[in-house]
């Protein structure tokens, strides 16, 4: 693990917390990198999905990867960034049945899905299949809207929403890079503070 700017207590916690990331599209993939440079020292990825020309505008890839697995193209990403994270994969569905075993023993899990029926299914399955593991989700990206319109929000003791709540990504200009990565920043900053005892939005 590279030499950390942060305090040495908060460094050590980070290095030794697990954070599941599920999906790695356009908001998966800018979490999991910013953890990555956080210091976060395991995690778990979760997709079935395979790079497109078409993510490319506002996901964490590049020409090369098309045609390759996210999973497999978002890994070998981070690993350049930290050679020493310790990272899980599942390539495939995450479902109901499991979805705890996906992301078993996770301080975390930041939820990052397009559908909200698979979203819904992940915050539901997470916090009544697990005693502990923390869902930070988000809810409202789209478009160019202003910035400071995504907020955090703490919906349950172990609930966490990030987004504006309103925007839907199926109408106007759609997802926009700039304010996916806003919501996407919101979302690993989040789950950095809970690893760090700051469960405060």
């Amino acid at each position: 693990m590279r030499q950390s700017p942060l305090p040495l207590e908060a460094s050590e916690r980070l290095a030794q917390a697990k954070i599941g990331v599920a999906g790695c599209g356009g908001m998966g993939s800018h979490v999991a990198t910013a953890l990555a440079r956080t210091g976060v020292g395991r995690m778990v990825l979760a997709d079935f999905d395979t790079v497109d020309p078409t993510n490319l505008f506002r996901q964490c890839y590049v020409p090369s990867d098309v045609g390759r697995r996210k999973t497999e193209a978002l890994s070998e990403s981070l690993l350049r960034i930290e050679p020493d994270l310790d990272l899980e994969v599942f390539d495939g569905k995450v479902t109901e049945e499991n979805a705890c075993d996906v992301f078993s023993g996770c301080d975390v899990v930041c939820e990052c899905f397009d559908r909200p029926d698979m979203k819904a299914m992940l915050v539901e399955s997470i916090l009544s299949g697990t005693s502990g593991t923390v869902v930070v989700s988000c809810s409202g990206m789209a478009g160019f809207g202003s910035s400071n319109l995504i907020a955090t929000e703490r919906r349950m003791s172990r609930l966490y929403v990030c987004g504006d709540g309103f925007s839907d990504s199926g109408e106007g200009p759609g997802l926009t890079a700039a304010r996916v990565m806003v919501c996407a920043g919101h979302v690993a900053n989040m789950a950095v503070r809970i690893v760090l005892g700051d469960d405060k939005p």
